[in-house]
């Protein structure tokens, strides 16, 4: 935990010092997020996800201007506007919240990325491109799971909670993308035990 600690620190001083000289916008708003450390991008998912008011996953410019100042970003209106359209592609007047905050993410290392395929691809039995309950058995045995040892959760309950963390924050209809798992999964390299206990969990080589 120290070692977290520790990483935490170093991330929010170099953000600062790289802010002071940062001229692009969106590289702004993630350095303004990894300021406040590693859980920075994710305390700006729940405020943008409080602000998706009709909770259809995007967001207009209204949601995304209020969720930046609700959030402590400081950025001119202009810069914001600009950075708006940017991530509106098909100029719908909204943007994808999932990928909005992909983007944001600092850049994953390849050896991560790897192993988070693979385990994507372990578990995606049928091969469609999305991780399901009906995917998940005979791959991932639940009898050692200590909720369903002591009967408080049936292997249904057990499966769709180990969905529900990589799941979407929006929608969570127990079922899963790459995109999206490759979204929910820390992005910092510091923590090599992570591919390593990715690998021996899912066997993988």
């Amino acid at each position: 935990m120290a070692g977290t600690s520790r990483h935490d620190r170093e991330m929010a001083v170099n953000a600062k010092k790289q802010l002071s000289v940062c001229t692009d916008p969106v590289e702004s708003l993630r350095l303004q997020c990894l300021a406040r450390g590693s859980s920075g991008i994710k305390c700006l998912s729940r405020t943008f996800k409080i602000m998706d008011d009709d909770n259809n996953r995007t967001l207009d410019m209204k949601e995304f201007m209020k969720g930046l100042n609700d959030y402590g970003v400081l950025i001119e209106k202009e810069e914001a506007m600009a950075m708006f359209q940017r991530f509106d592609r098909d100029n719908s007047g909204s943007i994808d919240f999932d990928e909005f905050l992909l983007t944001l993410r600092p850049p994953m290392s390849n050896a991560r990325k790897e192993v988070i395929m693979q385990a994507f691809r372990k578990l995606d039995k049928t091969n469609d491109g999305v991780i399901t309950i009906e995917d998940l058995r005979g791959v991932y045995n639940v009898k050692y799971h200590p909720k369903y040892q002591n009967g408080e959760w049936t292997e249904e309950q057990v499966f769709r909670k180990f969905l529900d963390s990589f799941d979407s924050p929006y929608d969570k209809d127990g079922q899963v993308i790459l995109i999206t798992m490759l979204g929910r999964v820390p992005p910092f390299d510091t923590r090599i035990y992570f591919i390593i206990m990715m690998k021996s969990a899912w066997k993988l080589n």
